[in-house]
């Protein structure tokens, strides 16, 4: 059998630096609440991925499976909708008069 070996969260793992800090030292991009919540939905999605390979592989639970699938639609689900919401704000903007 052959293996797949891709991953397509590398371009969510890669992180830039900031130069913004707080006053007790840590950078500012760790209270961001979008990079925490693209950093939940990378991992979640790593999960049901490695739950699945798990699955299919070695017979694992596949309650388990199942699980994490779940899991991950519902965050892949959560973030096409903001995706959505973002676009059509942008798309509002768009339109307004200037």
């Amino acid at each position: 059998m052959s293996t797949v070996s891709f991953n397509a969260y590398t371009a969510l793992n890669t992180t830039r630096p900031t130069d913004n800090t707080q006053a007790t030292g840590k950078a500012a991009a760790d209270t961001n609440p979008i990079a925490e919540g693209v950093s939940d939905f990378r991992a979640a999605m790593q999960q049901a991925e490695k739950t699945t390979m798990e699955t299919v592989v070695s017979g694992a639970d596949p309650h388990a499976m199942v699980a994490a699938l779940a899991n991950a639609e519902l965050m892949l689900d959560a973030a096409v909708t903001i995706r959505d919401k973002v676009v059509e704000a942008y798309q509002e903007l768009l339109r307004m008069p200037v």
